[in-house]
C-alpha cells in the first residue's frame, strides 16, 4: 500500500492526538471517585489503545 507523505503526516498527527487523549483518560481514572465515569474512561482507554494499534499498522504498511 502506498500513501502520500502528507497522508502519513496526518496519520501521525491523529496518533499523537489519540495518545494525548488516552494519557488524559488514564490519569483522570486515578483522580475520579465516580465509578460510572471511571468505567467510561476505562472504555476510552481500551478503544484508544486499539485505534493506536490500527494506526501503527497502517503506517507500517505504508512504510513497507
Amino acid at each position: 500500500m502506498t500513501i502520500g507523505l502528507h497522508e502519513q503526516l496526518e496519520v501521525h498527527e491523529i496518533a499523537a492526538f489519540k495518545t494525548v487523549c488516552m494519557t488524559k483518560s488514564k490519569t483522570m481514572q486515578g483522580l475520579i471517585t465516580d465509578e460510572a465515569l471511571k468505567q467510561i474512561l476505562a472504555e476510552d482507554v481500551e478503544v484508544s489503545t486499539r485505534q493506536l494499534q490500527e494506526l501503527n499498522a497502517l503506517l507500517a504498511k505504508a512504510n513497507a
